[in-house]
């Protein structure tokens, strides 16, 4: 196994700064060393084996925190693509992140990497999980909101019951949007989602995402790279279809908390409630998140993932900026390649 690369004061690693709503989205424009494989999800194991460095100095203290999020520009395989996309967190890399999507659409207007046409512009994103289309609305050259279609969601399993070691037994959903999650109500455990629960949904979120993996084997019948689970998401218990929206907080790669509504995410619940007859076809649900940030998601077209019945999912959101950086380590810094407290 090759050694990790070591990031020296005269190599710059340069980055745009998003967020959207309120989630950080650190993109590495210039930089990152080209990966091997010819396949996204190659060059993804590439990035954990060789150059899993570089994700740590970019994600961890003091460059980032433990709930920092980036997105890494590489040369996509698919034909469509317009560019392809590695998903970074404070543990691993990501197959799928729809606020992400959301920033790297309206980026990529207006940074010129794909022309801009109004009044809306698509922008084909390869994310691990497969071909992301994103529509970028358009108005005097500047991009704005962005509505993206992911790969097809389904319902994996519903109604599990798990058993866990401090919330005794937990029943919930388990679905995939471009990620497998545990989807449940938070007030079936004595939770609520405000600010001031953070830490006990945190801990829960950890808890049940890990015992949930554990209990509940899954499979995805396109990549076995995508099977596993990648988080929990609690909600207020709102599935049927209303005009109001629903809260949601998603907890991730070891208690990492979305401060967005979760692209991938609100897919995901999309799934389930369409699986369960709650909402229909072309019926808009919104979603909030722990900041107020509100995405909407809409089911647009059935279909299936091998024996799963499936649905594909728009969502819609905005992403601001932020700034831009420029990092660099001085090799004689003994913190300088990361650390989380």
């Amino acid at each position: 196994m090759a050694a990790e690369p070591v990031l020296l004061a005269e190599r710059k690693i340069t980055t745009v700064e998003m967020h959207t709503g309120g989630e950080p989205v650190r993109i590495v424009t210039v930089g990152y060393p080209a990966l091997a494989g010819h396949s996204l999800l190659d060059k993804r194991r590439d990035a954990l084996t060789h150059h899993d460095s570089l994700r740590r100095l970019l994600m961890y203290e003091p460059r980032g925190h433990a709930d920092m999020y980036g997105a890494v520009i590489v040369e996509p395989d698919h034909p469509e693509a317009d560019f392809a996309v590695l998903f970074l967190h404070n543990e691993g890399y990501s197959t799928m992140c729809g606020h992400a999507v959301i920033a790297l659409g309206r980026w990529a207007v207006d940074s010129g990497r794909v022309p801009a046409r109004e009044p809306e512009t698509v922008v084909n994103i390869q994310c691990p999980c497969g071909l992301v289309r994103a529509v970028v609305a358009v108005e005097n050259g500047r991009a704005g909101a962005v509505r993206f279609r992911s790969v097809p969601a389904f319902a994996f399993a519903r109604q599990a019951m798990i058993a866990t070691p401090d919330w005794g037994p937990v029943e919930l959903d388990i679905a995939y949007g471009g990620a497998f999650y545990a989807v449940l109500a938070a007030d079936g455990i004595g939770l609520e989602l405000d600010a001031g629960s953070l830490r006990a949904l945190r801990d829960a979120g950890e808890a049940i995402t890990q015992a949930a993996a554990a209990q509940i084997p899954l499979e995805h019948p396109d990549d076995s790279d995508l099977g596993f689970l990648y988080g929990t998401i609690f909600t207020d218990g709102r599935d049927a279809f209303e005009e109001a929206a629903s809260r949601n907080v998603c907890v991730f790669a070891g208690r990492q908390v979305d401060r967005s509504p979760t692209g991938s995410g609100v897919t995901a619940r999309i799934a389930v409630q369409w699986t369960r007859g709650e909402i229909a076809l072309g019926q808009p649900r919104a979603f909030e998140s722990i900041t107020g940030a509100v995405f909407t998601a809409t089911a647009v077209e059935e279909t299936t993932v091998g024996h799963h019945r499936a649905v594909v999912v728009e969502v819609s959101g905005k992403a601001h900026y932020s700034g831009e950086a420029c990092f660099t380590l001085e090799p004689d810094d003994p913190l300088g390649e990361g650390f989380l407290l």
